[in-house]
């Protein structure tokens, strides 16, 4: 290794692991269920993105089964070659009508979905307006595209209008985007999606709204953008496979001309190789589950307040959660870990949120209770907070 390599990775290693940022990664005996073991011991999962159990459904398993029997493991190619399935088609087909646009593309993971989806859209004489708590995928995928990016305070509708007002006021940008999560991930609030649509009519600006973790969870299933009731009016509805829908992968709905130029475009599209179609199947009878029924997402939203009234009866800060996703405000990142650990011991896997998934000084534990947990399961886990919260936090 060269001299200069190895003194930055050993200096900064160090420095993260003193700094309490250094995460550990895990790794699970079998499934990613409400129920996980680690090590050989038994811990009430409570960090998985699997909110509605899909990931382990026997429906689903059956259907990427005989998809394998007949496709094969892999798609063979890029999908602009020869990659592209009739099953790929059956996909977007069914994800269009699940979010109520005119079409859809399916990319590989919803991170390099922003990647490709932004940057063949936005360009150097274009202005993005992001959030302040926007995804790493955003961030990195606004990067990418070379446009002028500006942050707006989180869900700040007075400093949005204002920066979207001096942004196309300027005459210096082509087009203006503003970009949103619809559910922000680590502290389950929504965004102002109706104030936003107004904003942006009133300043021409391209709507962007990532609904990774509303899609599945928020307006009965369908997402944040149907919640509001404003499908018609966002640009681009983007979202992943592997939350909620249980699998892997991205997409964007939205119109037929945006989704067109998006496949001749966006180059993860163009240069990586289709979804194996077994993942494809899987996906379409997930969807296929939420448009037939809403019960799975009911059941989630009911374990969702069930546990997160347990955490505010014992004390706990909560932060401002309008989703089933429960934050435990800690702060400081060294207690924040030292908490995900004793949990851990006693027997609750929660993972500790620590800089840079977060800003410095609000570690927390992010809980996620899904539609797979009992009352039972929910029960132990609240006690176990008890306990360590006594003995940690005093309360």
């Amino acid at each position: 290794m060269a001299k200069a390599l190895d003194s930055f990775l050993e200096e900064n290693l160090k420095l993260l692991k003193d700094q309490g940022l250094y995460n550990e990664i895990d790794v699970i005996d079998g499934a990613n269920g409400p129920v996980i073991e680690i090590s050989g011991k038994r811990l009430i999962n409570l960090s998985s993105n699997n909110y509605l159990g899909l990931a382990t459904n026997p429906l689903l398993k059956e259907a990427a089964k005989r998809a394998v029997d007949q496709y094969g493991v892999g798609a063979g190619a890029v999908r602009t070659i020869n990659g592209t399935l009739d099953l790929h088609q059956q996909l977007e087909e069914k994800i269009a009508e699940f979010k109520g646009t005119e079409a859809a593309i399916s990319y590989q993971s919803g991170f390099n979905c922003n990647m490709a989806a932004i940057s063949a859209v936005m360009g150097k004489d274009d202005c993005i307006l992001s959030d302040q708590l926007n995804h790493a995928s955003i961030i990195d995928g606004c990067r990418l595209s070379k446009a002028k990016i500006v942050a707006y305070t989180h869900s700040d509708m007075d400093d949005l209008r204002k920066k979207a007002k001096e942004a196309a006021e300027s005459g210096h940008y082509r087009k203006i985007m503003v970009i949103t999560d619809g559910v922000f991930s680590m502290d389950g609030d929504l965004a102002k999606l109706p104030d936003i649509v107004e904003i942006a009519k009133e300043f021409d600006l391209i709507t962007y709204v990532d609904d990774a973790h509303g899609s599945g969870v928020t307006g009965n299933g369908r997402g944040t953008v149907k919640h509001f009731g404003l499908e018609k009016d966002i640009d681009f509805q983007m979202g992943t496979l592997s939350k909620a829908i249980g699998v892997v992968g991205g997409y964007v709905a939205g119109k037929k001309a945006l989704i067109e130029w998006l496949k001749v475009r966006s180059r993860p599209f163009l240069f990586s190789t289709a979804v194996p179609p077994g993942d494809v199947a899987a996906t379409i009878a997930a969807i296929d589950m939420l448009m037939q029924s809403s019960e799975r997402t009911e059941k989630l939203w009911e374990n969702g307040n069930y546990f997160k009234e347990g955490l505010k009866r014992l004390g706990f800060n909560i932060g401002n959660s309008e989703t089933p996703i429960t934050p435990c405000i800690i702060g400081d990142e060294k207690l924040t870990q030292r908490f995900a650990k004793r949990l851990l011991e006693e027997g609750v896997y929660a993972k500790a949120i620590v800089y840079p998934t977060v800003p410095k000084g609000t570690g927390r534990i992010r809980n996620m209770p899904t539609a797979s947990h009992t009352k039972e399961m929910l029960d132990e886990a609240l006690a176990i907070y008890e306990k360590v919260g006594r003995e940690l936090l005093g309360v």
